[in-house]
């Protein structure tokens, strides 16, 4: 039996006796083709990637289409060129109706081998400068095959094209975007210790769509990284939490402040070194201590970089090295940078934004910051919270050490070691919490350990207390009391 004709008997089961069972919309397979379909259609389609398209469509690719007839992976491929991607002024786009998608899995000797996807596809026309117009509605059912452990579109439905539709598709939260002028949304949401959605709204530029893997630079959760992988060296024996730096490290501004000699990782990761936020938002323009280290809590950026320099003399390898090694490897976050190195895809980069929805330039940067400007997507960062939910991989008394109510800041909040931590929810439950702001930047995460379930939030612009409000309350119903607590 040949693969087309095994194919074809596998549409007919999933259309008329609905022999296969449809995938559970929380799974690794459901998320893994929807991002597939986001990719694949996004940087094929949209964005013209040609590469892209040759190297994840199988060499035998078929498609049918019920208006322009079947076509080859050469047709297909030359049509694409010819009609999709030409130089015209006026450049037809595809979009995914998310809600629309299914996935059914195809088993060979108890092993998924390849998948069917379903969903429906609305089609726009854009052009430079204005907003997208919408042209048609389709339903699609592709395959998708696991081709060397790399996912291929293998065959392609594309049927019941309408041209007219009762009204144009909405995406209220596409308007909630445009309504408070931030042009890129990213969310992520991890249930039960797993990572079940990740989503990406508006555009980069207020142009072109934000794809399912839109770079978002993230400010201060830069922080929540390096916190972590400074216990994974604690755990490793490689540093300990209450061990003076000063041996590694002292700043040439507080040399003669002999108070540095108090200065270890425990203090700058609860924010206790006494330090100003930056010292270039001090008069002097200098780093200074204001208060005693250990005494109180300030908020520090400076701190986070005055570890960063004193780990890196100790053990004589940069930031990058260490985070690569004990995270980015270990949880496959490919896609996240601390500065625009080669493999930094400016494409997908989110331009931020300010409050009145105008562009802010974009400033590169060439070397790592321990506090601040980490670039990254909502699924790397987001495979960070699940590691996070999940317990971090450290042992368990430093575990406990980092989620210990360290310094109080107020009623029912507190900070621990790299987190804010919330506390005064119901069944005892608590939060740890941190957010990021730089211009045009806002970001936050949240995780319940208790529950298991965390929340990301990226955004590229400025004027964003409503949109806050209204994803906290009301879409991913944490409540006012999260909320107020931000």
């Amino acid at each position: 039996m040949t693969k087309h004709i095994y194919f074809s008997l596998a549409f007919l089961a999933l259309s008329v006796f609905g022999a296969i069972a449809q995938t559970d919309k929380y799974s690794d397979l459901f998320i893994e083709l929807k991002k597939q379909d986001s990719i694949f259609f996004e940087r094929g389609f949209n964005q013209c990637d040609m590469e892209y398209l040759k190297n994840h469509m199988a060499d035998d690719l078929k498609f049918f289409h019920d208006q322009s007839g079947f076509q080859d992976r050469d047709a297909f491929f030359e049509n694409t060129q010819k009609y999709i991607c030409s130089e015209s002024e006026k450049k037809p786009i595809r979009k995914v109706d998310a809600n629309s998608l299914e996935v059914f899995p195809l088993y060979n000797n108890g092993k998924i081998y390849a998948a069917i996807q379903k969903g429906i596809h609305h089609f726009y026309l854009r052009e430079k400068g204005k907003e997208d117009v919408w042209t048609s509605t389709a339903k699609f059912t592709h395959v998708w095959i696991l081709d060397k452990g790399f996912w291929k579109l293998s065959e392609v439905l594309s049927y019941d094209h309408q041209n007219q539709i009762v009204e144009k598709p909405q995406n209220d939260m596409e308007k909630l975007l445009k309504d408070n002028k931030v042009p890129a949304l990213g969310i992520g949401i991890i249930e039960n210790g797993k990572l079940t959605k990740v989503e990406v709204y508006g555009t980069l530029n207020k142009q072109k769509t934000a794809p399912y893997n839109t770079i978002f630079k993230v400010a201060s959760l830069t922080k929540p990284i390096i916190a972590l992988t400074t216990l994974k060296l604690i755990d490793k024996g490689l540093l300990e939490l209450d061990e003076p730096l000063y041996k590694y490290w002292v700043d040439p501004d507080i040399k003669n402040d002999k108070r540095y000699k108090k200065l270890t990782p425990k203090l700058i990761l609860t924010h206790q070194t006494g330090f100003p936020n930056w010292r270039y938002m001090t008069e002097s323009n200098k780093l200074a201590f204001q208060f005693d280290p250990g005494t109180k809590y300030q908020y520090s950026g400076e701190g986070f970089e005055y570890l960063r320099k004193a780990i890196e003399t100790k053990l004589g390898k940069s930031i990058e090295e260490l985070v690569k090694e004990l995270l980015f490897d270990p949880l496959n976050m490919s896609d996240t940078h601390f500065w625009w190195d080669a493999e930094m895809d400016e494409t997908r980069y989110a331009q931020n934004f300010n409050e009145n929805g105008e562009n802010i330039e974009t400033v590169k940067y060439y070397e790592a910051n321990a506090a601040a400007n980490l670039l990254t997507t909502v699924e790397d960062y987001g495979k960070f919270l699940e590691y996070i939910i999940n317990g971090t991989g450290l042992s368990e008394n430093l575990y406990q050490e980092m989620i210990k109510r360290q310094v109080k800041l107020k009623e029912n909040d507190f900070f621990g070691l790299g987190w804010e931590i919330l506390t005064g929810f119901n069944n005892d439950e608590f939060a740890l919490l941190h957010t990021g702001k730089d211009p045009g930047v806002s970001t936050l995460a949240i995780c319940f350990p208790k529950s298991k379930n965390a929340y990301l939030i990226f955004l590229n612009g400025d004027n964003v207390d409503k949109i806050y409000e209204e994803l906290l309350t009301n879409r991913l119903y944490l409540g006012s009391e999260v909320w107020n607590k931000k």
